[in-house]
């Protein structure tokens, strides 16, 4: 295994990204606004990480642009690929047009049209293959072996985790007393690096001790989950992660390395129902202005529904990461006919 990544790489990841990727706002939820709603009023206050309003409209440029600008200009010149449903092909296609060259995105079928086209408008080319992430991920190989692109993982890669891991770092910078940190989590680039910058810093002095990092994902796709409480890492097929609206969170398996990381950094993962997750999205609609993916919406649907699972009636402060916004104009318009309807009611 590759060492672990250090906090002077997670310090140079948010150097090298400052002007591209944006350092997102750390918004606090008004507990009266939850007042408005059925749910009941947290014991904790909540503030959400808004990586929707990066310019891809999610976390993925963190690491992606940390990756493809740290690559020779000789390996740049000949392309850059990489495997994704969608998010990180546009950080992918992003870093690739901003340092001038051509980005290959192994795509599959099944992904929201959405992310296709703002990929394709970010001037990359999308091959399209079947549902499972290893498919994609065994394509991409296949031409970064014939046509000598470089590869971009989106994922298990320490520049990748050094990239994301700026989003943990910047919110402990925003919200020095947070007690507990919630992350998405599918190839575990997000979460490992999050938790990685969180106890990175406060063993430095620059965060709270005994801060805790979570994972969140959704139930019908825990390998996450039972990856880290077996110890072991595990593949759950496509056929079975595929069944979840979060369509970034489908991937099949914790990437090695990442993995390695969650391990000696996060303190627990958590589950949610597809329910739990289109309720936390409805929820964020109506009393924010920010607009959820399904991917995006688990921490806050762990926050609401498992706070005692994961000990939020306990501390004070829970930061939650809206990891994207990239959401069909199918399911915000279906969402917000939900929501007409209940107010009517």
């Amino acid at each position: 295994m590759s060492e672990f990544v250090t906090l002077d790489e997670i310090r140079a990841a948010e150097k090298r990204i400052a002007g591209v990727a944006v350092r997102t706002p750390l918004y606090r939820v008004e507990r009266a606004r939850l007042r408005m709603t059925k749910f009941a009023e947290p014991v904790f206050d909540l503030y959400i990480k808004a990586e929707s309003e990066q310019p891809i409209g999610s976390f993925k440029l963190r690491g992606a642009y940390n990756m493809v600008a740290q690559l020779a200009p000789e390996v740049l010149k000949r392309g850059v690929i990489t495997y994704s449903s969608g998010n990180h092909a546009q950080g992918v296609a992003y870093a690739a047009r901003a340092l001038g060259t051509k980005a290959v995105i192994v795509m599959p079928d099944n992904a929201p049209e959405v992310k296709k086209v703002a990929t394709e408008a970010l001037g990359a080319e999308i091959v399209l293959v079947g549902p499972a992430s290893s498919e994609r991920r065994i394509k991409a190989e296949e031409l970064a072996e014939e046509f000598g692109y470089a590869m971009i993982p989106p994922y298990d890669h320490p520049h990748i985790i050094a990239g994301q891991a700026t989003c943990g770092l910047e919110i402990v910078e925003q919200l020095p007393d947070v007690d507990v940190i919630l992350s998405p989590v599918s190839g575990g680039g997000l979460l490992s690096g999050t938790a990685t910058a969180v106890k990175l810093a406060a063993e430095a002095g620059l965060a709270k001790p005994g801060v805790k990092v979570w994972g969140a994902e959704p139930a019908l796709a825990a390998d996450a989950k039972e990856s880290f409480e077996t110890k072991r890492l595990v593949e759950w097929p496509a056929a079975m992660t595929t069944r979840t609206i979060g369509d970034g969170l489908r991937t099949q398996s914790l990437g090695a390395l990442n993995f390695e990381h969650v391990l000696r950094y996060v303190d627990g993962i958590c589950t949610v129902s597809e329910d739990e997750i289109f309720a936390a999205m409805r929820l964020m609609l109506t009393i924010t202005k920010l607009v959820p993916e399904p991917s995006g919406a688990v921490t806050l649907a762990a926050a609401l529904f498992h706070a005692e699972e994961i000990g939020l009636d306990k501390v004070r402060k829970v930061a939650v990461i809206l990891s994207g916004g990239n959401l069909e104009p199918a399911l915000k318009d279906r969402l917000e006919r939900e929501l007409a309807a209940a107010q009517a009611s």
